[in-house]
């Protein structure tokens, strides 16, 4: 009896989502921002080909504050309905490490609906540091241990822990230099403040070609349409992959059929042919995927940082 109860139950639920999704959606979709800059981007790309795809507008609505937890939150508390979505981005999985108390688990508390789009980071230089390649960086690093120093937008941003990564595989010592944003910190490089800085291919263009910044690789597994003349890491003879991805989530619990259809749209979105131009602009590519091979990146992402961030005994400001 105990083992009908529960099947009757089961196949209770499974009809309500079903019902659920076949209505979806009848209401407008808000996608929380946790950050500006590349996040607002993504998803301002994204909203106006979803709210055509899908009948309903698709608004994207900033919540900013916390390191990006505010948004977190707020999407792990929201009811799993399709009506409430983020455009995550990096700090979703390595905050946690930072804040046992971040108020959410990035694996279990969300439903990952697809994997976007990611723009390279690109590893450059003052042009008084004497490398032209990353191989003559490490070698420069390891010849004068703790003399070189790079900048980051602050203590756990991806740059920071992209270059500690970097640290780690080529086993060298190069001082962090921390500011309030990685704007600042490419300020800082420009300036002659700090030697290296890892940041968004797409805001470095621009000084790269006029001389006053020089790129030595892209931090990913193929060179950046932003710059397609600059080695990836792995060519320049140490693999290493630090990208600022988004990836589109939902509450933990949101019904399969509702996942499936914001996947499929979403993804569909992204190889638009105007969505994919401006992309690239911004030094990106449109991924594809299943909601599975989303949330096995995350995963993924989540334990890489939590080693680095482990390794490297960071701890939050």
């Amino acid at each position: 009896m105990r083992f009908l109860i529960r099947a009757l139950a089961a196949g209770a639920m499974i009809l309500s989502a079903a019902a659920a999704a076949q209505g979806y959606p009848s209401r407008p979709i808000r996608v929380l921002l946790p950050f500006a800059g590349g996040t607002d981007a993504v998803a301002r790309l994204l909203a106006p080909k979803l709210s055509a795809a899908l009948g309903q507008p698709v608004l994207p609505e900033q919540r900013l504050g916390a390191g990006g937890n505010i948004a977190h939150r707020a999407l792990a508390e929201a009811a799993p309905d399709g009506y409430t979505l983020l455009m995550a981005a990096p700090p979703l999985v390595i905050n946690p490490h930072l804040n046992p108390n971040a108020g959410f688990d990035p694996l279990r508390d969300f439903a990952a609906i697809a994997y976007l789009t990611a723009i390279a980071n690109v590893l450059v230089v003052h042009p008084k540091v004497a490398a032209k390649s990353l191989d003559e960086l490490i070698a420069l690093a390891r010849a004068n241990p703790g003399k070189l120093s790079y900048g980051s937008g602050g203590v756990g941003s991806s740059n920071h822990l992209a270059l500690e990564l970097l640290k780690t595989r080529a086993k060298i010592d190069i001082l962090h230099v921390p500011y309030k944003s990685a704007t600042l910190a490419l300020t800082g490089l420009l300036g002659g403040e700090v030697d290296v800085v890892a940041v968004a291919a797409s805001s470095t263009v621009a000084y790269v070609k006029d001389g006053r910044l020089r790129a030595l690789a892209v931090l990913d597994t193929k060179r950046s349409s932003a710059m397609p003349e600059v080695p990836t890491a792995a060519e320049a003879g140490t693999p290493l992959a630090a990208v600022n991805w988004y990836v589109l989530l939902a509450p933990a619990g949101t019904p399969r059929p509702v996942v499936e259809r914001l996947n499929a749209e979403a993804v569909r979105a992204v190889h638009a042919p105007d969505v994919r131009e401006r992309l690239q602009g911004l030094g990106g590519e449109p991924m594809s995927g299943s909601p599975e091979d989303a949330a096995a990146f995350l995963r993924g992402e989540y334990e890489q940082w939590g080693k680095v961030i482990r390794d490297a005994g960071i701890k939050a400001e």
